[in-house]
């Protein structure tokens, strides 16, 4: 019986790990039933077998220093409960990565993992685009969006809104594009002239779902990418693909997004902020020198955000409640420059390790599957520029999720078959 318990709870975790980034395309329930089904399994199955819980990975110390900082926030808190429920999420991101890094097994589950990444995406895209042409999404009946400023319409899919929606597919577009554009071999089996088809027709796909959020974020997250694929992979059709979308958008960008780049004269804060965004950096500004060494208290920022608000112009006034619309704002906001520099802190041992881990990669395949997850989590951290990417509840988990994967590579160093 308990042979058949510790079986269970070992294919329920392999699969949770495989189904987590395709069910965050679909529906928050999905993600968090996977991600909750994946930590009781995993606990479940370790304490059968009465083994360690974890290994240990680059970024644990800067990690921990993270949460330790941001509980100590909590002294300065207005809401306990909403501090405390911020300390069980940072436990869930912890948890969500160690796990990866000791749950991922094999080339197979790896090829799985890959293939419900670019799924989820293509899915997601595909919803974007139907949604644009019948006014609705086909997964949650969600009405198309309509800003209210310049009329323009733009995706929101099965998620709440454009951004968000962007966040997920620029995340996860230039992850599925690196390894679209320069491996999945075992889709080649196709055939070259049907493998090609299906590439490019995938590549237009997931573009079309991004563009179609008219995320600015999202935008600039890809264009970055693609950059640092085209500079790495020495690839100068993708570089004149990147010059071709930068020069090509101004001429078929929608009407009215011409019509309101030249009412703010094309500045370009503005174009990428919007004035009242531009007011929401000063305001937090104005909160992390008020507090700056250990913040307003974990999870607390739009709690406090009315009480360090400046003048403000006609036109771009800002709600009392309202989160930063960038990470790190957010972050030095509510946990002050030591929680800041602790995450700072973490990124660097993060980007570290990969570095090290890519060098000493032996496999080609394995070694774009690291580059594309780590381009993915630049991707997300560019969308965390203008969103507080990290702090919605619907794609957070994608962060972790990847920083997971890029890490539990590192087994697989000496690997010489994909």
């Amino acid at each position: 019986m308990k042979e058949k318990i510790i079986l269970f709870c070992d294919r329920a975790a392999y699969w949770s790990l495989i189904l987590i980034p395709f069910s965050v395309a679909v529906a928050p329930f999905f993600s968090s039933f996977f991600v909750s089904f994946l930590f009781v399994n995993f606990f479940l199955k370790k304490i059968l077998k009465k083994e360690k819980f974890f290994v240990k990975s680059a970024i644990d110390l800067p990690f921990l220093a993270f949460v330790l900082i941001s509980i100590i926030s909590i002294v300065n808190s207005i809401d306990l409960r909403a501090s405390i429920r911020g300390v069980f999420k940072l436990v869930e991101f912890g948890l969500t990565f160690l796990i990866f890094i000791e749950e991922l097994r094999d080339l197979k589950h790896i090829k799985r993992i890959v293939l419900s990444i670019i799924c989820g995406a293509c899915v997601a895209s595909i919803d974007a685009i139907w949604q644009m042409q019948t006014g609705w999404d086909f997964i949650r009946g969600n009405r198309i969006d309509v800003n209210g400023t310049i009329g323009l319409k733009r995706a929101t899919a099965g998620f709440p809104n454009p951004n968000v929606l962007g966040v997920y597919l620029s995340s996860f577009v230039v992850f599925s594009f690196g390894l679209l554009r320069y491996d999945l071999d075992f889709l080649s089996k196709l055939g070259k002239t049907k493998f090609n088809l299906l590439r490019l027709s995938m590549i237009l796909v997931l573009f079309s779902g991004l563009f179609f959020t008219f995320a600015r974020p999202a935008a600039l997250a890809l264009a970055v990418s693609i950059f640092i694929y085209g500079i790495i992979k020495k690839d100068k059709a993708v570089l004149a693909l990147l010059l071709a979308i930068i020069f090509l958008f101004p001429l078929f960008a929608p009407k009215s997004i011409k019509k309101w780049a030249k009412e703010v004269k094309y500045r370009p804060a503005i174009l990428m902020c919007n004035a009242d965004r531009m007011n929401i950096y000063r305001n937090s500004i104005n909160m992390i020198k008020h507090n700056p060494i250990i913040g307003v208290g974990l999870n607390t920022f739009s709690k406090n955000y009315h009480l360090y608000k400046l003048p403000e112009q006609e036109g771009a006034k800002t709600s009392d409640t309202i989160y930063a619309h960038n990470n790190f704002f957010q972050m030095a906001g509510e946990t002050g420059l030591l929680g800041l520099f602790a995450f700072l802190w973490m990124l660097f041992c993060l980007f570290k390790e990969d570095f090290s881990i890519y060098k000493a990669m032996k496999n080609k395949g394995l070694k774009l599957i690291l580059l594309c997850a780590v381009v993915s989590l630049i991707a997300f951290l560019i969308n965390g520029l203008t969103e507080t990417s990290l702090y919605y509840s619907r794609v957070s988990i994608i962060f972790w999720y990847m920083l997971g994967f890029s890490l539990a590579l590192k087994k697989f160093i000496n690997t010489d078959e994909i």
